[in-house]
């Protein structure tokens, strides 16, 4: 008995050998750092997007360049022509009374203004106010990304998840996720534990583009930056340009938001928002072979 049969050691090596997850079982998803992240990155970019719409109030028009004023062209204008609301991007121009330029307050009173109440914070017109509650998220903004960046390539979570290989590149890759995508035909098993290709490029252009962008541009919109930082401004053509390139970043993170909250409602609000608060997530079942060759 000195020697044991080889489908004994076969049978005791399977057995010791972690078994991937199944569909519908309930595995640990997100670690507790992307949780805090996420909701900290939320209220943040909320708090920040409805202070910088107030701010925006002050002047609703965008331009490129260093200058801008009145007189001067404007490639985007929320305002009024006449009794009448209007958005106006380059010469493309729609009527927006009632949500944008023109609008009722919650008192009742018809104001002229480009941003109703209900998207600024604070709700009644006040440029310091604005300013005050942007400034103090901005921090918030800036130091939870610093610090999930340091913590994510400690704990390899950047390398891991994020990091796209050779072979998602391939644009027969890309291509495939995006039509499983636009089928609606989400990962099922242990692949939903996995980002595919698409949600990779997404993450990895809020981490590394969208909100590095929007952080150094609101440094260069600032006139403190020109004491210590000049280059900052420079490196953007201007002011107005960097608060132009501001403008599009966060409208581009709204975006963003919207997508990833439609994803969510399709793949299962309950289950998705229970990873992202708990950790817990049951990974959808498996398909039945016939859907999988359809």
């Amino acid at each position: 008995m000195a020697t044991m049969r080889h489908d004994e050691r076969q049978g005791e090596a399977s057995e010791a050998a972690p078994q991937a997850p199944r569909g519908g079982e309930v595995v640990r998803r997100h670690r507790l750092s992307t949780r805090i992240w996420h909701w900290v990155n939320a209220l943040a970019l909320l708090v920040l997007l409805m202070s910088g719409l107030m701010i925006f109030n002050a002047h609703p028009r965008l331009y490129w360049g260093e200058f801008g004023a009145n007189f001067d062209y404007a490639w985007l204008e929320i305002g009024q022509r006449g009794n009448a609301g209007m958005l106006r991007i380059g010469t493309w121009q729609i009527d927006t009374t009632g949500w944008l330029g023109i609008w009722t307050d919650q008192d009742g009173v018809v104001r002229r203004r480009a941003i109703p109440y209900w998207a600024t914070l604070p709700s009644r017109y006040s440029l310091a106010d604005g300013r005050i509650w942007h400034l103090a998220f901005a921090w918030v903004l800036a130091l939870s990304l610093l610090g999930y960046l340091l913590w994510s390539l400690v704990n390899g979570h950047l390398r891991r998840d994020v990091h796209i290989t050779r072979e998602e590149w391939r644009p027969a890759h890309i291509w495939r996720d995006m039509k499983d995508h636009a089928r609606l035909r989400f990962p099922t098993g242990a692949a939903a534990l996995r980002y595919n290709v698409l949600q990779k490029l997404a993450y990895a252009s809020i981490l590394f583009v969208l909100l590095p962008l929007m952080i150094v541009t609101g440094l260069a919109m600032s006139p403190g930056t020109d004491a210590w930082a000049p280059i900052v401004t420079e490196l953007f053509g201007g002011r107005q340009t960097a608060r132009s390139i501001h403008f599009l970043c966060a409208w581009g993170l709204v975006g963003f938001f919207v997508i990833h909250i439609a994803m969510v409602v399709l793949a299962g609000p309950f289950n998705e928002i229970r990873s992202i608060i708990t950790g817990k997530y049951r990974l959808p079942r498996e398909r039945l072979s016939k859907e999988r060759d359809a």
